[in-house]
Formats: structure tokens, C-alpha cells, sequence
């Protein structure tokens, strides 16, 4: 069986490209292969780093809160945040799934770290804000997770490559996944 991940994986030597169903495209490295009731399964992590663009809210006089933003809004302020992120040598790219940057991103700062807290109020995702801007007295920031982003996809009867998304699909493959992201921080530790 390791033989066939291990050639599957070879397969996949360069970045496979995973596309929306508006037409953008996603470049990603497979990170692993896996077989689960006879359909072939990737975990997949984007070549590029991804990034997510929140806006700062009002609660009341003293208080914000980070929140999401839609596709009209990003269609506002994409320009001036892409702006913002070529002064620090970094490309914005509107691709697949979720944004992406080109480029080196900054060094991880303790005081640029926030915490977004999940729906029971435990700490869920870390994120990096690495920068902020303002659109017709807004503020925004741009935040990159401290954790990889990773996607999943299975190859279709036709050969292509489709990203998973079904939450009954996820759910049943869960049990492999975790798994197999354990093995993968095993071998990493062994790596160092």
C-alpha cells in the first residue's frame, strides 16, 4: 500500500490546479494521497500563502469585532488592499476557494497574533495580521493563519481532480484524514 501512495504522490510532482465554478483557478501541492472505499483522495495545501480580509466593526463606543466580508465589499477594496500589500514586496491574488499572496511573508510578531473565537467561544484559528487599511473611513486588516491551510480533493470518473466540500463525504473521511495528518507530524519531528 505505501508503494502505491508513494507512487501516487510521484504522479503529482507538480501543482495540481483546482478551479471555482467562477473560473479562478487554485495552484496546490499535494501533500498526501489516500485511498477510501476505492476512490483516490489529496490533501492538498495552496502553493501560494492564504490570506483572509476582515473588517473591524463597531460594537458600541469602546468595542470591535473582527468580521467576514462579502464578494461585493471585496470587489470594493480589493484594489487598495492589494496596493497596501505590494509596499511590503507581496502579490494579492483572487484565487480559488480563498485569497492568496506571493511572496515571503512577514516574520510572526507575538503582538500582530489574534485569536478568533470559535461558535462556544473557545480559541479556534490564530491568525498574523500582516497589514491594514482603510476604504471610506472602514478599517480593514489583512490576516495570514499561523496553521497551513489545507483542501481536499478526489479524483472524479472522468480523471479530474475536484475539491470536497460535501460535509457527509468529509465527515466519513475524517477518520483517514486525522490519521494521516498525525503520521505526517511524526515524520516531520523525526525530520528535526
Amino acid at each position: 500500500m505505501l508503494s502505491v501512495i508513494w507512487a501516487i504522490l510521484l504522479m503529482y510532482d507538480s501543482p495540481v490546479i483546482l478551479a471555482d465554478e467562477t473560473g479562478r483557478t487554485l495552484s496546490c501541492e499535494v501533500e498526501d494521497a489516500f485511498e477510501v472505499n476505492g476512490t483516490e483522495y489529496l490533501l492538498l495545501e495552496p502553493v501560494d500563502a492564504a490570506v483572509q480580509i476582515l473588517a473591524w466593526r463597531d460594537i458600541d463606543e469602546d468595542e470591535q469585532e473582527l468580521t467576514d466580508i462579502d464578494e461585493a465589499e471585496l470587489d470594493l477594496i480589493f484594489p487598495i488592499a492589494k496596493a497596501v500589500l505590494s509596499e511590503q514586496n507581496l502579490i494579492l491574488k483572487r484565487t480559488a476557494f480563498t485569497l492568496t499572496v506571493e511572496g515571503e511573508l512577514p516574520e510572526i510578531e507575538e503582538d500582530q497574533i489574534i485569536e478568533l473565537d470559535d461558535a462556544e467561544g473557545e480559541i479556534g484559528e490564530e491568525l498574523q495580521e500582516i497589514a491594514q487599511f482603510y476604504y471610506q473611513e472602514q478599517a480593514y486588516s489583512i490576516f495570514a493563519p499561523l496553521d497551513p491551510i489545507y483542501l481536499y480533493a478526489k479524483r472524479a470518473s472522468n480523471g479530474k481532480i475536484e475539491p470536497v466540500f460535501d460535509v457527509e463525504e468529509l465527515e466519513e473521511l475524517q477518520p483517514h484524514i486525522q490519521q494521516r495528518l498525525l503520521e505526517l507530524e511524526d515524520e516531520e519531528e523525526d525530520a528535526e
